[in-house]
């Protein structure tokens, strides 16, 4: 399985990006797809994400600014980013974990896009 992040840069507070996340060897359609971040000194934190049936989740900080959606015909999940404040600036990194019906769960990164939003 790889997963390859794409979409960060530097932007101003106020501005927006959308990070792409391109999944090979794996099924985005099927899995739960994420979004995680981690700023300097902090831990990894979740960020967004969504289900194999179509549920969101988005954390209280970005909720309302922050929207993940997916292209299963690409196998490319989204993160729409606007409204970007100085605080949301971290390396931000796309997850699938796979769930099987034995229960076993697997996780896999990509390598993460720096996010930096200046003041």
């Amino acid at each position: 399985v790889q997963l390859v992040e794409s979409g960060g840069g530097l932007v101003q507070a106020g501005g927006s990006l959308r990070l792409s996340c391109v999944a090979s060897g794996t099924i985005v359609s099927r899995n739960t797809m994420s979004w995680y971040r981690q700023a300097p000194g902090k831990q990894r934190e979740l960020v967004a994400s969504i289900t194999s049936s179509g549920s969101t989740h988005s954390a209280s900080s970005v909720k309302g600014r922050f929207t993940i959606s997916r292209d299963n015909a690409k196998d490319t999940v989204y993160l729409q980013m606007i409204s970007l404040k100085s605080e949301d600036t971290a390396v931000y990194y796309c997850n699938a974990k796979e769930i099987y019906t034995t229960g076993e769960v697997l996780d896999f990164w990509g390598q993460g896009t720096q996010v930096t939003v200046s003041s």
